[in-house]
């Protein structure tokens, strides 16, 4: 089993003890992601630009480790409200306009700096060797 940390500028650095995102084999796991512009630090506080921030950075790892968000497979979404679903849809149907991978939204109390949402992603990546 090779395990290989993904890593990209274009998402928030780490603001903890994990790895943006690890592949092992064709699987890639992205850890859970903020509304955080990777170009400033500063967190997002709109809903609708935190949910393309997210989804931009979830992008933008998948794409660091080879894939598109074609190869996603399974997300999961925390909300701290759920009546934001709708809207969030809104946005995420443009993200995944085709296929759209398994997934399951909950409702939280409370996310890292304090923020409406986190997304965390599973992809399926075939073999780096592309012919």
């Amino acid at each position: 089993m090779s395990k290989r940390i993904v890593y990209t500028d274009r998402a928030p650095k780490p603001i903890g003890p994990y790895s943006q995102g690890v592949k092992v084999g064709p699987w890639l796991f992205v850890s859970g992601q903020i509304p955080i512009d990777p170009a400033t630090g500063e967190v997002i506080k709109d809903f609708r630009e935190a949910v393309k921030r997210v989804l931009e950075n979830i992008k933008a790892i998948v794409e660091a480790a080879g894939g598109s968000l074609e190869n996603v497979v399974k997300v999961t979404v925390y909300l701290r409200d759920v009546s934001k679903f709708g809207e969030f849809n809104e946005i995420y149907s443009q993200y995944f306009p085709k296929d759209p991978p398994a997934r399951v939204v909950v409702e939280v109390s409370n996310l890292p700096k304090d923020v409406d949402l986190e997304i965390e992603a599973i992809a399926y990546i075939p073999s780096e060797e592309r012919g």
